[in-house]
């Protein structure tokens, strides 16, 4: 029986246990540059690992949206590097992730999908198995935080079967 993957709102308690939400709400703020500006003080914190590595500031720009539902075959994971997508246009996202299932695989019966409002952001955890960026939107900008340096920091795991990623049913939702 094909277990399907359903999309949840995404809040920092539903994601903790594979990064950081990034986002102003339900953070306090101390105020800089003369009470001009609210400054929400290290939402995620760059993790890496390695010699001779540090932490670069990328933008990808997305080609292609999404359409509900869509399968999945693939997840990734990089093992020596935090990595961060923010959007830049205020876009929605998906974030699949999955918990591990030893040290070499993600368990293929624990994979979550989240959505973002747009006005969050997030943080995989180093060595934090997931699916690459999913947006709902073409010509899609976010900036891009993670490991740059050497070594092989990008561990592709192909799924036994296939999964399908559906929306939540509306009743579903609002129940949460």
């Amino acid at each position: 029986m094909r277990k399907n993957i359903q999309i949840q709102p995404l809040t920092q308690d539903s994601f903790s246990a594979f990064g950081d939400v990034i986002e102003k709400e339900n953070h306090d703020f101390f105020s800089i540059n003369q009470g001009l500006t609210q400054r929400y003080h290290a939402l995620s914190v760059a993790q890496i690992t390695g010699d001779h590595v540090t932490v670069g500031m990328s933008i990808f720009h997305n080609l292609c949206a999404t359409q509900i539902p869509f399968k999945i075959d693939m997840l990734e994971r990089h093992p020596y590097g935090s990595q961060s997508f923010i959007p830049l246009q205020q876009q929605k996202f998906i974030i699949i992730v999955a918990l591990p299932l030893d040290h070499s695989q993600p368990d293929e019966q624990q994979i979550y999908a989240f959505l973002s409002n747009g006005k969050q952001g997030i943080t995989y955890r180093q060595g934090v198995w997931h699916h690459p960026l999913i947006t709902l939107e073409a010509e899609s900008d976010f900036l891009v935080v993670d490991r740059i340096g050497g070594g092989q920091n990008c561990d592709v795991y192909h799924l036994v079967e296939s999964k399908w990623v559906i929306e939540r049913k509306q009743s579903e939702i609002l129940s949460l």
